[in-house]
């Protein structure tokens, strides 16, 4: 018997069924062990000796490995074609290795599709695990591990709020801050323009003025309303006649099938996916076999593929959308790994895979690769100019008209931040025409900053700059969400706080580690030790004797110096210069102190010079003082009852309220669904008030109270809870009311303090289990359950698009993981009763 190791579950069923009898096929559910999170892992005094430790979730399956690996006649690491697939299976060798369970036979094989033909080929041509790839690997993952666990502790202890950094993440999370201080560093800049709309043969067009008093106008040149007024009198009272007419053909030449980051970006402008959702969209895609491996930076198809698409172009198509040869793509990414193939579907003749998200997916990728193969769209590009009499007053009218779409019958790229071509249709004209003049208006612009990053543009741009690598920037863009340096907006990337502040620190005193030539050369350096060309412990050793002695030097240093040097360094940010020219740092409260950087229990803020009796601050986020200042508390009045004065104040959780000082001083949040607008004294006595008492039960007769708590506002009776729906019926339920939610609460157990909550929405019954799905609202978010198991949805999901396939897809996946409870405690064995006494032997008497 064969053993062959994959990585995922609904992979390893598909390839046994390939493979069949005499083959037993297992999944090792991805890594098996990893470096654990601790000091010591990576030894540089030693080599650089690496201590792995395997995850403890895995053991069950290890120990079903290991148990089929003692009775099979060879091992197959049958793992996925990159470094983290071979890494994988050397791993596995390893751990089977220690344990004196490795087969004699030990082969390596890779396919980038898995369908019968693929995985069966692929069998043939077993060959030994590349070492210069694990060597890659190996540096690689030392390197994040020193990075990350060299400077976390620094920034625990220098700089507050920070959690931590890594190689790639900190150099993504500068160009998002970077291009966040472009934008607000932005000024606006006013121009106009003038456009006429005019008619010729019945056919109206916009014509832009492109010549005023004799002299060309470039886009800025009309700054002022009166410039632009002037502009448009001279074109509404001109007789205009055309001049010129130039028409040039323009050809359009298909894009290459996708890479792993050309599909990133295009599912985020197509889809709205996230980079995170797209990979495990691809996945599923990938391992029910319906495209090639998702994760690779070449473009170039398989013969056979190219040959398949073209069969279906000829076959859906005339003779013109078909080019007399293949089209042949060579990668020009930095860096690029050539033996993978594009992403591509493994049958042209399939073009529907999935369903919702991952039918979509499978849509895009399908359509990319086949338009790939397809003939060059052709248009017709039109430029019409047009003088007044006198020749100092001109307008320019420019069209194009399709001739042949070729691949655009099929696929189009989709743009960021582009305004895209003028493609509007011009009437046929010729010089000495004179068309009819309808109106000129003028309209005002602005100019407008650089767009800020979406998930798009930043993969895009990391890869321009040959950082990181195409399965590592989804994952990269997570962390940096999921540690909250940045947040998302209508899918831009907006640097929080925390993120400006980390990357301040870096840039001040890790320059050379955040710089973006400095990180693209390391990955150079890791690439050629996969190729061979470089050794692994060496490059390590190089970067280890310049990084840890500067990391000393900064641990060295006082928490208040760095604050005081990121001060200066961030001075033309925080303080930049004032329009009269007065000092920038003078503080616009008490007229006295200088603002400075100072750094508190929860992060940096600018402060007054003379705090305590000053007490005005700003967040560190926020440029010149714009928006962000907080004045400290806001008196609102007096309690009526107490005469304790109330006020309303601004903390780590966000707003709040407080009545008296000190310790007696009784707070309470203000609740996000309370309209600022609408609150005064009145709502924060309200707020100071709470418990509600609404009234004594009338079957218990012990008290109902209404309260505002961690989860949100509810309702306690007896050591009961029922949930509120809002702030304002914290204060307006009433008994009957009360008791009513109280009941529905207790007939519905099992949600700690709140009811259960109805389904968001019914499913329907799973394809494969016929088990009921539905969607569900829980603490930590949406989930689906089908009565057996729950799986979260991700948060790239959205809930109301989220269709029954998709649900099911995720519930196998959750089904399908290994468990990650805690062991049982092991009981004590029971001490076994003492035996009894076997009753003497009676002995015989010899008389």
């Amino acid at each position: 018997m064969q053993l062959v190791i994959v990585e995922s579950p609904a992979k390893a069923k598909t390839i046994e069924k390939y493979l069949g009898p005499g083959f037993k096929v297992l999944a090792s559910y991805g890594h098996i062990r990893d470096l654990p999170p601790k000091d010591g892992s990576v030894d540089p005094e030693n080599g650089f000796e690496m201590l792995w430790d395997n995850y403890a979730d895995k053991a069950k399956q290890l120990k079903a490995i290991t148990d089929e690996a003692k009775k099979a006649d060879g091992l197959i690491l049958a793992t996925d074609p990159d470094r983290e697939g071979e890494a994988i299976s050397w791993h596995v060798q390893e751990v089977l290795a220690h344990k004196k369970a490795l087969p004699k036979n030990v082969g390596r094989v890779t396919f980038n599709a898995i369908t019968k033909a693929a995985v069966t080929e692929a069998m043939k041509n077993p060959r030994e695990l590349d070492i210069d790839l694990i060597d890659a690997y190996r540096a690689r993952r030392a390197l994040d591990y020193l990075v990350g666990f060299t400077l976390s502790p620094i920034l625990w202890r220098k700089l507050p709020g920070a959690k931590s950094a890594g190689r790639v993440q900190s150099v993504a999370l500068r160009l998002i801050v970077e291009r966040d201080r472009e934008i607000e560093a932005f000024k606006a800049q006013e121009y106009w323009s003038v456009k006429a709309s005019m008619e010729h043969k019945g056919q109206k067009f916009e014509a832009r003025l492109i010549r005023h008093l004799g002299t060309k106008l470039d886009k800025m040149d009309l700054k002022t309303e009166v410039q632009a007024e002037t502009a448009r009198l001279a074109a509404e009272t001109g007789n205009f006649v055309i001049d010129s007419v130039e028409t040039k053909p323009v050809t359009r030449n298909p894009q290459p099938p996708f890479t792993t980051s050309t599909l990133q970006q295009e599912a985020a402008r197509k889809l709205g996916f996230s980079a995170s959702h797209t990979m495990r969209v691809a996945q599923g895609l990938y391992e029910d076999g319906a495209i090639t491996y998702m994760r690779t930076d070449g473009v170039q198809m398989d013969g056979s593929a190219i040959s398949a698409a073209r069969k279906t172009i000829s076959d859906r198509f005339d003779s013109g959308y078909l080019p007399e040869k293949p089209r042949v793509y060579q990668t020009k990414a930095k860096n690029a790994q050539e033996a993978h193939e594009a992403i591509r579907p493994t049958d042209f003749t399939k073009d529907k895979a999935g369903s919702g998200d991952h039918g979509r997916l499978y849509d895009l990728i399908y359509k990319r690769a086949m338009a790939s193969q397809m003939a060059s769209a052709r248009m017709e590009r039109t430029t019409v100019d047009l003088l007044d009499g006198t020749g100092q007053t001109g307008l320019r009218a420019t069209g194009q008209v399709m001739k042949f779409p070729g691949f655009l019958a099929v696929y189009e790229e989709g743009l960021d931040d582009s305004e895209g071509e003028d493609s509007a249709i011009l009437p046929p004209m010729a010089v000495g025409d004179s068309p009819a003049k309808h109106a000129v208006d003028k309209t005002q612009h602005f100019t407008q900053p650089p767009p800020r990053f979406s998930e798009a543009t930043l993969v895009k741009r990391l890869e321009e700059l040959g950082i990181g690598r195409p399965s590592t920037y989804a994952s990269t863009i997570q962390v940096l969400k999921d540690r909250a340096y940045v947040r998302v907006e209508k899918n831009r990337l907006f640097a929080e706080e925390s993120g400006r502040l980390l990357t301040a620190f870096l840039e001040r005193f890790f320059e050379r580690y955040v710089a973006y030539d400095y990180t693209a050369g390391l990955e150079d350096q890791l690439d050629d030790i996969s190729g061979g060309r470089a050794q692994w412990q060496a490059f390590l050793e190089s970067f280890w004797r310049d990084f840890k002695p500067k990391t000393v030097e900064i641990m060295d240093l006082k928490p208040s110096d760095i604050t005081a040097e990121l001060d200066q360094f961030l001075s033309p940010y925080l303080f930049p210069e004032r329009e009269d020219g007065s000092d920038p740092r003078l503080c616009p409260k008490c007229g006295e102190g200088k603002l400075a950087l100072r750094g508190g229990r929860f992060g940096a803020f600018v402060a007054c010079s003379n705090y305590p009796e000053c007490k005005y601050t700003r967040k560190f986020a926020q440029p010149g003082g714009e928006n962000g200042e907080d004045t400290g508390p806001e008196v609102l009045g007096v309690h009526p009852e107490s005469e304790l004065e109330i006020s309303r104040k601004s903390g780590r959780f966000g707003p709040y309220v407080e009545m008296g000082e000190g310790k007696e001083a009784k707070r309470a949040s203000i609740p996000k669904d309370v309209p600022s607008e609408d609150f005064g004294l009145e709502w924060a006595i309200k707020l100071l008030s709470l418990p509600r008492i609404v009234g004594l039960h009338p079957e218990s007769g012990e008290p109902v109270s209404a309260a505002i708590g961690r989860y949100g506002p509810y309702l306690v009776h007896a050591g009961k809870y029922a949930r509120l729906s809002s702030t304002a019926e914290v204060f307006e339920t009433g008994m009957n009311s009360a008791v009513v939610k109280l009941a529905e609460a207790a007939a519905n157990p099992g949600r700690g303090r709140g009811a259960a909550r109805a389904p968001l929405k019914e499913l329907g019954k799973h394809p494969r289990t016929e088990l009921e799905i539905k969607l569900m609202e829980g603490r930590f978010g949406p989930y689906v359950t089908d009565g057996t198991t729950n799986a979260t949805l991700p948060k790239s999901v959205a809930s109301d698009a989220l269709t029954l396939e998709e649900a099911a897809q995720l519930i196998d996946a959750r089904a399908a993981m290994p468990s990650k409870g805690k062991p049982k405690k092991k009981t004590a064995p029971k001490k076994a009763a003492p035996k009894k006494k076997a009753p003497a032997k009676k002995v015989k008497k010899v008389e």
